[in-house]
């Protein structure tokens, strides 16, 4: 085919009756303009039209089926959301709501009310306010309770998250300064104390989520720093990150830090609680009110549907062996590793795979030494692509040659949803 031998773009659209052809058309003509340049020949142009219409109709955003052992995985959208969350957000996004409006007063009400005294209740704190992430809680706090003046922190906590985010970044952002004490592996609550001065504001406590230093280490408690804050009238703000509700080793909650001195702490939706992205400070009333009354938290608040979402969440919390049940991180975390045999072995027999032992993480930054016994089922490494670009994605972990498809990050129905990915790409 030669460049003039193409059709124009009218002539091309007025084949389909569709809103979107003239569009499309012009994607295929200048694909097709590129192929001949290049020597190529662009194919039926009529079947590409039709291809390009449906990408362009295809949600970008799309459910995924996990099967990479990872339970918090930020890249797939860390926590899938409990029923009870899903039935809240439906009924909510339908119509309109009572989001800022006091029923039994007829006036003007606050969106944070509906999840406050939930809070209130699971972490027994004084108050509560709910932002749009952790990082937006921890900037907020900083900027209404520290700006111009310094905040102190041990240097083995000044940690990065995600995509490069660092914490001095995040406190430089705020207006605060920072001023580090103890060392990356050592750090003791009197090296807080020698660094308070007139400008000091606060004391950031940063729970190291992603990482651990082990060996010849060192750091304060809780309780210890909060008894230095109290000494010299600051509060002490505790940055969880995980945001964990019920009993887990070695995973602070935020009812055991404010129990044990911490002023604020601050944690995320969408890790351990099981919820929404979300960021959530609790503590006292008067330092709340200071984050409320900030003008970052017009800019940092959480919408109608995450508030809704974090609602139903935090409402399955209230029983705590409800909450292993149907909230699908605690689920996953505490399956026995022969049911996720079972489901591998299921698995494996759809598709004539086998079945490995694999270790589970638990992912999105939160304990990051734990190692959850699991299984695969191991397929051809050459089904990756196909699976991971079909209907819907499957992303599994390529190893030794093999495609893992990892049981523990899967449900029992998904399994034959696998099964049928796997025939469908083996299929020519």
């Amino acid at each position: 085919m030669r460049l003039r031998d193409l059709p124009s773009v009218d002539e091309l659209a007025r084949a389909v009756d569709d809103p979107l052809a003239v569009v499309a058309a012009r994607a295929v003509l200048a694909h097709a303009r590129e192929e001949i340049n290049a020597g190529f020949e662009p194919g039926d142009l009529a079947t590409r039209l039709t291809a390009e219409l449906a990408a362009a109709r295809r949600p970008a955003l799309r459910r995924v089926l996990n099967a990479t052992g990872v339970v918090l995985h930020t890249n797939l959208g860390r926590a899938p959301l409990a029923a009870a969350a899903l039935e809240r957000v439906d009924e909510v996004g339908r119509g309109y709501s009572n989001l800022e409006y006091d029923l039994d007063e007829g006036a003007r009400g606050s969106r944070q009310y509906h999840v406050a005294g939930l809070l209130r209740r699971l972490t027994g704190a004084e108050a509560a306010l709910i932002v749009n992430n952790n990082a937006a809680a921890l900037l907020l706090a900083l900027a209404a309770l520290a700006e111009g003046r310094e905040v102190v922190v041990s240097r083995g906590e000044l940690i990065e998250i995600g995509d490069g985010f660092r914490i001095p970044d995040v406190l430089a952002r705020s207006g605060a300064r920072l001023v580090e004490v103890g060392t990356t592996n050592r750090t003791r609550a009197v090296d807080y104390e020698h660094a308070i001065g007139d400008e000091t504001a606060l004391l950031l406590r940063v729970h190291q989520s992603n990482f651990r230093v082990v060996g010849f280490t060192e750091q304060p408690r809780v309780d210890e720093l909060a008894a230095v804050a109290r000494r010299h009238a600051m509060p002490l703000l505790d940055d969880l990150g995980s945001g964990v509700l019920v009993e887990l080793p070695d995973e602070p909650s935020a009812r055991q830090s404010l129990a044990a001195g911490a002023d604020l702490v601050s944690f995320s939706g969408d890790k351990l609680l099981g919820g929404p992205q979300a960021g959530i400070v609790v503590g006292r009333a008067d330092l709340i009110d200071q984050l409320r009354r900030h003008p970052l938290q017009r800019a940092l608040r959480a919408d109608k549907l995450t508030l809704a979402a974090l609602e139903g969440t935090l409402g399955v919390h209230l029983e705590p062996a409800r909450a292993m049940r149907e909230i699908p991180v605690l689920r996953m975390l505490e399956e026995p590793a022969e049911a996720i045999r079972a489901r591998a072995e299921r698995l494996a027999g759809f598709v004539g795979g086998t079945v490995e032992e694999t270790v589970g993480r638990v992912g999105g930054g939160a304990l990051p030494l734990a190692e959850l016994p699991s299984f695969a089922c191991a397929v051809e490494e050459e089904l990756a692509g196909g699976m991971r670009t079909g209907e819907p994605p499957v992303i599994g972990i390529v190893r030794d040659g093999r495609l893992l498809l990892d049981c523990r990050t899967l449900t029992d129905p998904e399994v034959e949803e696998v099964a049928e990915a796997v025939r469908a790409c083996r299929s020519p």
